[in-house]
């Protein structure tokens, strides 16, 4: 046990500590958006499932593909494979950044109009264009050649260059949004500008052998070796949809309750994803050493190194619901001086928040079945998550109004804990 706890905290220290300033700068992207206006918060989280799904499937979902793939295949000492599996990796970047610029940066108020009504679109769609038409492919690229360092084991190389973007992003977007004059976009702005000087530096590094590998640059395509990433990070991109079209429904089912209702939920619905970036550094380390573990055919040791990795992760994010289910209302006045939302926020989050301890033991038991490439039952937990929170919450909402809806959350949340927990057993890895 000591031993394991010891490579997951090696390989996480860096990661995690580029997570909590990532939660940093998120939060205070969070207050900076509520500073515009109640209009523009809404606007604001109706932007937000999207801008976290690009997060999600670059960073841990495609993401986990390619560190899982790697791993594997420099388990198996394969390192001619790990250097191929670099330009692959590239080329589907280039493809999900286009799923994501072309429809959010060209039709924004279509989309995001049924999502948060008109209202709200007309108040993100300059915002929108600016974070996903600017950013949408250096986000994929830094993202992803993060996952090649990470699969090489460069944990520590990845961590310090998006420290550096994370750390750039808050004064750059208030600085954007306020002394500039470009409110929400100035927050798309930003995003957009560091991260294309992450990519750029971490291209850089990778070119040079950052991974512990040179990559393979020149090589034609392969069905192969597409396949080894897609295997798991298509599966895992699939699961990133999912939750994040179960936070799209949800909202899409309270924006007839008017922005209000939007925004205090927007907020309540910004700490479950905000667990996203403190599960990822153990998640990264789980992916990464259980696939090794794989590779080299240990799969009883895969199976020990995930129930730490998973207990670790429930621990924290469970100490991190608890205290924002003691003090909902102090945590969503940090954001917002609107009582009304403020109110709002306040209700989901007594409700949701004891469930965060299980959405941290399943997102880090996720992680490392990407390693193992067992995704199967990871799928069911998301889905049973989806119809637990969506038609659940219909159904609850009649007769318990919000409350309803916010326990069916809460539920859909324990749900895919669970399950996702019943799946790493010797039936299943091996």
């Amino acid at each position: 046990m000591r031993r394991r706890l010891a490579s997951i905290f090696a390989l996480a220290a860096p990661t995690a500590l580029v997570s909590f300033l990532q939660v940093a700068a998120q939060l205070f992207e969070t207050w900076l958006a509520a500073r515009q206006g109640t209009a523009a918060l809404a606007g604001w989280a109706v932007v937000l499932p999207f801008a976290l799904l690009m997060q999600m499937t670059s960073a841990g979902a495609m993401g986990g593909g390619v560190v899982a793939a790697i791993a594997r295949a420099l388990g198996g000492g394969r390192r001619e494979d790990a250097a191929a599996l670099v330009m692959h990796a590239g080329l589907i970047a280039l493809a999900a950044a286009a799923l994501f610029a072309l429809p959010l940066a060209l039709f924004p108020r279509t989309v995001l109009g049924w999502v948060g009504g008109r209202e709200a679109a007309e108040a993100a769609a300059a915002y929108s264009i600016w974070l996903f038409g600017a950013g949408a492919l250096p986000a994929w690229l830094s993202n992803t050649l993060a996952s090649v360092l990470r699969g090489g084991g460069r944990h520590g190389l990845a961590a310090r260059v998006l420290l550096l973007g994370w750390a750039l992003y808050p004064p750059l977007a208030w600085l954007l949004a306020e002394p500039a004059g470009m409110g929400l976009a100035g927050l798309g702005a930003a995003f957009a500008g560091v991260f294309w000087l992450t990519a750029a530096v971490m291209g850089l590094a990778v070119l040079r052998g950052g991974a512990g590998f040179a990559p393979s640059l020149r090589l034609r395509p392969s069905r192969a070796m597409f396949g080894r990433i897609l295997s798991v990070g298509l599966v895992a991109c699939l699961l990133a949809l999912i939750a994040n079209l179960t936070t799209i429904f949800v909202t899409a089912q309270l924006a007839a309750q008017g922005p209000t209702v939007v925004a205090g939920y927007g907020i309540s619905a910004r700490l479950e994803f905000l667990m996203i970036p403190l599960v990822f550094g153990i998640g990264s380390a789980l992916t990464a050493l259980v696939g090794r573990a794989v590779g080299m055919g240990d799969w009883a040791e895969a199976r020990r190194l995930a129930w730490t990795g998973g207990g670790l992760a429930f621990v924290i994010a469970g100490s991190c619901g608890l205290l924002v289910t003691l003090f909902p209302r102090s945590f969503a006045a940090a954001f917002t001086g609107d009582a009304a939302v403020v109110e709002v926020a306040a209700r989901a989050l007594a409700v949701i928040g004891p469930a965060y301890g299980a959405f941290g033991l399943g997102m880090a038991l996720y992680f490392g079945c990407q390693g193992a490439g067992r995704m199967g039952w990871p799928v069911v937990a998301a889905c049973s998550r989806f119809a637990i929170a969506v038609f659940g919450g219909a159904l609850m909402a009649g007769p318990l109004g919000l409350e309803g809806q916010f326990l069916a959350v809460a539920l859909g949340i324990t749900a895919y804990g669970l399950v996702t927990a019943a799946s790493v057993r010797p039936g299943v890895w091996r």
